[in-house]
């Protein structure tokens, strides 16, 4: 029975990602690793504060870096948000909601989902090893680079010139305010290529369990993109080893799959907790 909900489920979710029917309702605009045994880790992000009517300002060479990924006010226009991917375990599913960033994510042995309340935990044959909390918005947080770093609650410092791998890059380093998201004390660095403007590294920190600032950094490096709706996001992400501070050889690709941006608004149903899940803290 619980093999047949899942299917269900799953199928439910995945034609809501490809049905251009709009539902109806509001659009508020609000806002370790378990990806393998090597110990990658990445921050929560910020996947309960709002997005207030205040437009928030960027600096001029950020917004340049935003416009050469396809713009935010078209990343705005956008209400959904899913790709595939091979997790830990196995295929997952991801399936998020950006105005509420409401998630939903499926696997063969679990699902996990945030449906504005909390988030919670539905286990099949072998269930989730790992913290549900931590990993339900965490790889569309990095999928979504860089305009989730345009949420509200987030400062930006420009870095100097620095050389990643034999060439020099630009870049913001982007803090969070007191009480933003479940990591607070979680730094980015985002370093971009100045000539084309695309986002090339990025370089962050993990708080999550001890919520206190980290000067252990980590290097994802952003290196292929693909057009999806006329956004450019990426279709692999690489985890770079680290020696003294800096990014030194390759550790592990994820490649991301079936993915859709589209306007549709996705029925608040599809992130809904199912009767045999369990709110996690």
């Amino acid at each position: 029975m619980k093999k047949l909900l899942f299917f269900a489920a799953l199928i439910i979710s995945l034609s809501s990602c490809r049905d251009d029917k709009k539902t109806t309702g509001e659009d508020p605009r609000i806002e370790g690793t378990e990806l393998d045994s090597t110990g990658v880790e990445a921050p929560d992000g910020d996947p309960k504060n709002a997005q207030t009517n205040t437009e928030k300002t960027y600096p001029a060479t950020l917004q340049n870096v935003f416009i050469a990924h396809g713009g935010l006010d078209h990343w705005k226009k956008m209400n959904n948000l899913c790709f595939e991917m091979k997790g830990k375990k196995g295929d997952e599913t991801h399936t998020v909601s950006l105005p509420d960033r409401k998630t939903k994510i499926e696997s063969k042995d679990w699902s996990i989902g945030y449906d504005g309340k909390g988030v919670w935990l539905l286990k099949h044959d072998l269930g989730y090893e790992g913290n549900p909390v931590f990993y339900h918005n965490l790889m569309f947080y990095f999928y979504a680079m860089p305009f989730v770093i345009a949420d509200p609650g987030t400062n930006y410092a420009e870095v100097g010139p620095t050389e990643l791998d034999g060439k020099m890059y630009n870049g913001y380093k982007i803090s969070y305010n007191d009480g933003v998201g479940d990591s607070p004390k979680d730094e980015y660095i985002l370093y971009f290529d100045s000539e084309t403007n695309k986002m090339t590294w990025l370089a962050y920190t993990v708080t999550f369990k001890d919520q206190k600032k980290s000067d252990d950094w980590h290097f994802i490096k952003y290196d292929k993109w693909q057009d999806v709706n006329g956004l450019l996001l990426p279709e692999k992400l690489t985890w770079w080893n680290v020696e003294n501070g800096k990014p030194h050889d390759e550790k592990m690709d994820i490649k991301f799959d079936k993915i859709t941006a589209t306007e549709t608004m996705l029925d608040a149903s599809v992130f809904a907790k199912p009767t045999e899940a369990e709110y996690v803290q």
